[in-house]
């Protein structure tokens, strides 16, 4: 199955769906057809686009990824990891024990 994320006009993720990989287009062209917007393609195990594409998230065609939020003014998106990087230390989160 394919997975594919819905955007809206400011790139931010609005619906998650899965596709028809009975097709040839992976269900592409009946979201458009029935549900209309802009979709692209997620991946459930992460191996297209950086992360599984989550509501709320956002898509950034200019590395062609989908991430959180950025959470704070001094972030860094980490290309290799497709996360950002915070040095600021009211951001970091303490390990569960």
């Amino acid at each position: 199955m394919s997975h594919w994320a819905k955007i809206d006009k400011n790139n931010k993720v609005i619906r998650v769906t899965v596709g028809d990989n009975n097709s040839p287009d992976e269900g592409y062209q009946w979201l458009i057809d029935n549900l209309g917007g802009n979709w692209i393609k997620t991946s459930y195990n992460n191996s297209i686009r950086g992360n599984y594409a989550g509501i709320g998230m956002f898509y950034c065609d200019e590395h062609d990824l989908f991430m959180e939020t950025k959470c704070h003014i001094e972030a860094v998106l980490n290309l290799e990891t497709a996360k950002w990087d915070c040095t600021n230390a009211e951001h970091e989160i303490d390990p569960i024990p």
